[in-house]
């Protein structure tokens, strides 16, 4: 038997050593040196994430946002188009991908479809709701200044309305960024395909998911410091 031993398993690279005693990696431990060399892997998964997530959401937010306005108007268009974005909040995220293969074929765009379709529920309700939410007597003030329905809108109604809209956001966010995790079953990549290519190994499947969670966990607080920009009379408000 040579010194060293190749042991092909998660990726290759692993050795036994000169003892013959299993290293971590043929334990299929948490292997703080294997991470070490190994975090270059998981940049481009993280990048294709990272877009993946940011674009959905963008994409979810502008339809909804305009879609919410015209709601508020027109109530009788909130039942249909909750019924029809619940429906779609229901179907299974890899049931949707495999219905979108045929038509939108691998790639990014089929993901980015699905991902769009499941924010579409979360953030139409939250932007109506936070409208829904805005008290009787901000907008008799408002309409006691002169401003119109359009002004009242901008300069009332929404900037109240804003914790609302951005905690619908945020649990977009975060919701993407879990099923974006799949997305590599769209031929999108993301940080799903190297858990999948060696989800025999922990320490791959620690990195990888790791990096969701520092994901989301990022994006999430950025979000909040944007609501506080936004809005910093609800902290005020909320400060005992």
């Amino acid at each position: 038997m040579s010194a060293l031993t190749v042991v092909a398993q998660a990726g290759g690279g692993f050795f036994r050593n000169r003892s013959g005693t299993p290293t971590c990696e043929e334990r299929n431990g948490l292997c703080p040196a294997w991470i070490a060399h190994h975090l270059d892997r998981y940049a481009s998964p993280f990048w294709q994430h990272l877009v993946l997530v940011l674009v959905s959401v963008g994409a979810g937010f502008s339809n909804n946002f305009t879609l919410a306005l015209m709601a508020h108007r027109r109530r009788w268009l909130v039942g249909p188009f909750v019924q029809l974005t619940g429906i779609l909040y229901t179907i299974p995220s890899l049931a949707a991908f495999f219905l979108l293969l045929p038509i939108t074929g691998r790639g990014s765009l089929t993901a980015i479809i699905a991902l769009t379709a499941y924010t579409l529920l979360i953030l139409f309700r939250n932007v109506v709701d936070g409208l829904d939410g805005v008290p009787d007597e901000a907008r008799d003030a408002g309409r006691g200044m002169g401003l119109t329905a359009r002004q009242l809108l901008w300069r009332v109604e929404l900037p109240l309305a804003v914790p609302a809209i951005m905690a619908g956001l945020r649990v977009a966010t975060t919701t993407t960024v879990g099923l974006a995790a799949l997305a590599f079953y769209a031929g999108a990549g993301g940080l799903g395909a190297p858990m999948e290519a060696d989800k025999a190994f922990d320490s791959n499947i620690v990195v990888a998911g790791g990096l969701c969670v520092i994901m989301a966990v990022g994006l999430d607080a950025m979000l909040v410091f944007a609501e506080r920009v936004a809005a910093p009379w609800a902290r005020a408000r909320a400060a005992p």
